[in-house]
């Protein structure tokens, strides 16, 4: 298990030995809430929850270079792939992934935020247990870096979740989990230039 981060904490993404992390795995995770057991033999179970996972790419200047999201599944650059869209949330774990080769990242980006939406307009109080985590996809075994719990439901569609920044000395990793509205990312290019 990787380092708890609190919201607005970072993390310098770096091995233990003391080299950057190069490959990284983005994962997003999150389960709907169970509505409340109906009559005697009443059974419940959580709702489906069709969350989606994207990546903005900015520049210096907060100026929007590239994203990812269902309908583009890698960016321009090749350093960052979508592994594809989760329809329901259900399972343990991520529920999707993005891989970033953060070697590969144009020099001109600066900050990748990564955002989830609902495109159905299904709203975060009907989600739990929602995380966003780094994982090192250049070691063996993958082990997790870090991680974001989000604690705050309501009535919001979308979620700034975290982003990576290119640092003096490498990458970091930040938690952010600012509140949005949107369906896609398109709906969210301004208020994710906004956590920059």
């Amino acid at each position: 298990m990787g380092l708890s981060l609190e919201k607005g904490q970072s993390l310098s993404l770096t091995k233990q030995d003391g080299g950057a992390l190069t490959r990284i795995r983005l994962g997003l995770g999150w389960d709907g809430v169970a509505p409340v057991k109906r009559g005697l033999f009443g059974r419940s179970s959580a709702p489906d929850i069709d969350l989606d996972a994207s990546a903005i790419f900015f520049d210096a200047t907060g100026k929007v270079l590239d994203t990812i999201w269902f309908q583009q599944l890698a960016s321009k650059d090749g350093s960052a792939t979508h592994t594809g869209d989760n329809l329901t949330g259900a399972g343990d774990g991520d529920d999707e992934t993005i891989l970033v080769d953060l070697s590969r990242v144009a020099p001109s980006v600066q900050q990748i935020v990564f955002v989830i939406s609902s495109y159905s307009r299904q709203t975060f109080d009907t989600v739990q247990n929602a995380f966003s985590r780094i994982i090192d996809d250049s070691t063996p075994g993958s082990p997790e870096v870090a991680r974001y719990q989000l604690t705050d439901s309501g009535p919001h569609t979308a979620m700034i979740m975290s982003k990576v920044s290119r640092e003096p000395n490498g990458w970091a990793f930040k938690a952010i989990g600012e509140r949005a509205n949107g369906r896609s990312v398109m709906d969210l290019l301004g208020p994710a230039a906004q956590v920059l």
